[in-house]
C-alpha cells in the first residue's frame, strides 16, 4: 500500500511539473504563431483584416503619400488593399477597399511596391496587442495603425468622423430638391456646391448655373470657406457653415442620405434641400482604371514633432 502511494505521488508530481512547463512555453497571441514559431512582420500584418491608419499619431516631419490618403490598409497574400474613399466605405471590395500595390513582409520589415508611390520600406514594431508602428527610415517618420476584423470595425464612426472628406469626393453637389415649405432666402439661388481638397482643406465654391450641367462646364460664382461641426449626442447629424461674405454665413444641419446624396436643413428659413453628388472622384484610379490626381490628403490635427526613433537598419 505504501509503495502504491509513493508511486501515485510520483506520477502526480510528474504530471503537474509537465503541465507547468507546457503552460509556460505555449503562449498564444492574436496571430497564434505556435510554441516554436518566430514571429515575423507577415504574421503580425495578417493577424487583422483591417489596419486603421491613425493619422493623428504620426511622428516625424516626412511624408509617405499613400499612408496619408488611406483610412485603412489590408495585407492579403502579397496584395496591399486600401480604403482611400469614404464613398463606398465598408462595401467597396467587401470592406477591404481597392488594391493599391504589392508588398513583401519578412523578419520585421515591410516592403511596399505601391502603384503610384513606388517602392517604400518600413520597419515594423509591435506597440500593443492591436497596434503597430510602421517606421520609414528614409523619411524618419512613424505611422501608427490599429488592427480590427471587418465584423468589429466601426465603419460608421470613421465615416462620420471624417465627413468633410466625403464632401470632397465629388466634383460637384447639385441641388436636386427644395422643399415647398420654408421662407425665401438667398441660398435658394445656389444650385451647386463644391468642396475643395488640398490647400487649407476648408474652401468651397458655389454656382447659380441651371441644374443638369456637367460639373466640368460649371461657372463658379463664389469661393469661400466652410466648416463641418458635431452635434452633441448625435453622431449622424452634423452642422455645415458656408461663409458668404456678401450675405453673411449660411448655417445648415447636414445629414447623409446615402453615398451620393446629402440633406441640408436651413434652420433660419425652415427650408430643406437635397444635393446629389456628380462626378465621383476615386482616389488612386478612375472608372477607366487610369491614375487620378490625388489632391486629398488626411490632415494631422496634432502638432507634428520630431521622431525620436533612429534609423538602425543596416544598409
Amino acid at each position: 500500500m505504501k509503495t502504491l502511494k509513493l508511486l501515485f505521488a510520483f506520477v502526480l508530481t510528474a504530471f503537474l511539473f509537465t503541465s507547468c512547463i507546457y503552460e509556460e512555453e505555449v503562449v498564444y497571441d492574436n496571430y497564434n504563431p505556435g510554441p516554436t514559431h518566430t514571429v515575423t512582420s507577415d504574421d503580425i500584418l495578417r493577424s487583422y483584416e483591417l489596419w486603421y491608419v491613425d493619422i493623428n499619431q504620426t511622428i516625424g516631419y516626412g511624408s509617405t503619400p499613400f499612408m496619408e490618403i488611406a483610412f485603412t490598409l489590408s495585407f492579403r497574400n502579397g496584395v496591399l488593399y486600401a480604403n482611400n474613399n469614404l464613398v463606398g466605405f465598408g462595401s467597396q471590395g467587401n470592406g477591404f477597399g481597392i488594391p493599391v500595390g504589392d508588398y513583401d513582409a519578412y523578419n520585421m520589415i515591410l516592403d511596399v511596391y505601391h502603384d503610384i508611390d513606388g517602392y517604400q520600406t518600413f520597419d515594423v514594431y509591435e506597440v500593443d496587442y492591436n497596434t503597430i508602428e510602421l517606421y520609414n527610415p528614409y523619411t524618419d517618420t512613424s505611422y501608427f495603425l490599429h488592427g480590427y476584423q471587418r465584423n468589429t470595425f466601426d465603419y460608421d464612426f470613421v465615416f462620420y468622423d471624417n465627413i468633410h472628406y466625403f464632401l470632397q469626393e465629388y466634383e460637384a453637389w447639385e441641388k436636386t430638391y427644395t422643399s415647398n415649405y420654408g421662407e425665401l432666402n438667398e441660398f435658394d439661388n445656389e444650385n451647386y456646391l463644391q468642396f475643395l481638397a488640398g490647400g487649407n482643406d476648408s474652401e468651397f465654391r458655389s454656382s447659380k448655373d441651371p441644374v443638369g450641367l456637367n460639373p466640368e462646364n460649371l461657372y463658379w460664382d463664389y469661393t469661400g470657406v466652410y466648416g463641418v461641426g458635431n452635434v452633441a449626442n448625435n453622431m449622424y447629424l452634423k452642422t455645415l457653415t458656408l461663409d458668404y461674405d456678401y450675405f453673411d454665413n449660411e448655417h445648415f444641419e447636414l445629414s447623409v442620405l446615402n453615398d451620393q446624396r446629402i440633406e441640408l436643413y436651413h434652420p433660419s428659413s425652415g427650408t430643406l434641400y437635397e444635393f446629389t453628388g456628380r462626378g465621383y472622384i476615386q482616389y488612386m484610379r478612375n472608372a477607366a482604371g487610369k491614375q487620378t490626381q490625388e489632391p486629398k490628403k488626411r490632415k494631422q490635427k496634432t502638432k507634428k514633432k520630431a521622431n525620436p526613433r533612429e534609423n538602425t537598419r543596416k544598409s
